[in-house]
């Protein structure tokens, strides 16, 4: 009878639902410098201001901690039920084709903007849901609480924030990845290494090296310059480093230097194999340019034997490593700038469950400070919800009764905002086998998945509070 209720009433929600995803996603909420009531930038509070707004439109009881997080509420009973997601977003990066980035649109069912996927589209099927259960005037003797934070990308400090005055809910689920239930999430090393050394004067020499946008993204551009050699020189070894890795480079003079411009593909650091990576594709390329010998110049070679292109495991580092829930160990490496007497760099592993500081962060410390690098970092440790919890078994109930799919647990290598929340799990909102291009040009949502969603988590609302 219920679900009867529910699917009666989303038979003419997607308007809706598309319009909310349309408010948020046209919104550039990337990290920006913080200002009173805006701790992460403009962008995050703008975006967050949204949703409060949609939450009241819709009869929610909506409420700003301060900038950090927004909450929309059913009641004001007790909590039993958390909904986590939040309005932040990565870059927009280059490369897209269908649409600009923060101009959303929608074709052959899939709506196209930073954030339809990661994670404004989820948070807006989250709040329709609330409606949901309170348009369908279902007798509730708890609350569930959507919480909506601004800060995911770049540290979760909102949710550290939040629950560092809030308490925990005895349920809370996230829907920032996808179906069926995540309940395994891998620990993360994500160290950042420095290594000077004194100008030097002789050609060929690199000038600068830029590459990478965010610690969590594998970066599909990079660029650098070198001096005393044109572009027509360094040509013949972008032929051969092309074909050996698939990254394809650009030239130009600009002030009497070469700006060599690597292209790869971008992707989230928890799936690197997904992308290719310009970073170590344009390192690959300088140790094979006939530059001078000097600290520039031995600081690469040692980059290159360290993180080679290609190795998305750890394996040069000696910490390659996997078990059966959590499967192996991944490492991106994300960032590094180079200038006249330095650089600074940072990888971004995830680590399973079997592995501990003894074998994966000392590991790699030591193969770093060997070769002359600094070396700062720690390892965060995995999360794990039993698969036997009253909780998990209820959505994966209502996911097999909703999609007609087998329900299971899964593992990843992306932390999600119930990292370091006891017993969360990830729930949603894409279906297996879909590509969102998570992180990447392109990102997507399908608008089924969402309002699919937005049936099972009202009735899981339901399950929960009622």
């Amino acid at each position: 009878m219920e679900r009867e209720r529910i699917e009666a009433y989303f038979a003419d929600k997607e308007p809706l639902l598309i319009d909310a995803v349309k408010r948020l996603v046209s919104i550039d909420s990337t990290e920006g410098e913080p200002a009173p009531g805006a701790p992460f930038g403009p962008g995050p509070a703008a975006a967050l201001d949204e949703a409060l707004k949609i939450a009241a439109e819709w009869g929610l009881i909506p409420t700003n901690h301060e900038g950090y997080v927004g909450a929309a509420d059913l009641n004001d009973k007790e909590d039993a039920l958390h909904i986590l997601g939040h309005l932040d977003v990565v870059g927009p990066g280059e490369g897209w084709t269908v649409t600009p980035p923060f101009s959303p649109i929608v074709s052959d069912g899939l709506i196209y903007g930073r954030g339809t996927d990661d994670d404004k589209g989820p948070v807006a099927a989250s709040l329709l849901a609330m409606k949901a259960v309170k348009d369908l005037g279902v007798p509730l003797t708890k609350n569930c609480k959507v919480l909506m934070g601004t800060n995911e990308e770049s540290g979760s400090g909102d949710i550290a924030w939040y629950f560092a005055r809030h308490p925990f809910a005895p349920a809370t689920f996230t829907p920032d990845s996808g179906f069926p239930v995540i309940n395994t999430e891998k620990g993360a090393l994500r160290p950042t290494f420095t290594r000077s050394w004194p100008e030097q004067a002789g050609l060929p020499r690199l000038r600068w090296l830029h590459g990478g946008i965010r610690f969590n993204v594998l970066p599909g551009d990079a660029s650098a310059a070198v001096e005393g050699l044109t572009m027509y020189d360094v040509q013949p070894f972008a032929r051969k480093v092309t074909a050996h890795t698939g990254i394809t480079f650009t030239f130009a003079s600009e002030d009497g230097l070469t700006v060599i411009r690597a292209k790869g593909t971008g992707s989230h650091a928890a799936f690197p194999q997904g992308g290719n990576n310009a970073i170590t594709g344009l390192v690959t390329l300088l140790c094979e340019l006939p530059l001078a010998p000097g600290g520039a110049r031995a600081a690469l070679d040692d980059l290159n034997a360290l993180l080679p292109h290609g190795d998305y495991e750890g394996r040069a580092l000696g910490i390659a490593q996997e078990e059966p829930v959590a499967g192996p160990l991944t490492l991106a490496f994300s960032l590094l700038e180079v200038n006249d007497t330095g650089l600074k760099g940072t990888f971004d592993s995830r680590v399973p469950l079997c592995a501990t500081e003894d074998n994966c962060l000392k590991v790699a410390k030591a193969a770093f400070e060997a070769k002359g690098f600094t070396f700062e970092g720690v390892q965060q440790k995995p999360h794990h919800t039993p698969a036997d919890s009253d909780f998990v078994k209820t959505l994966l109930r209502r996911y097999e009764e909703y999609t007609g799919l087998k329900g299971e647990c899964l593992s990843t290598g992306g932390g999600t905002y119930v990292h370091d929340i006891p017993g969360g799990v990830a729930f949603g909102c894409s279906m297996p086998g879909f590509d969102t291009h998570l992180h990447g040009a392109d990102e997507c949502a399908r608008i089924s998945d969402l309002m699919l969603s937005a049936k099972m988590f009202a009735h899981i609302i339901i399950d929960m509070c009622a």
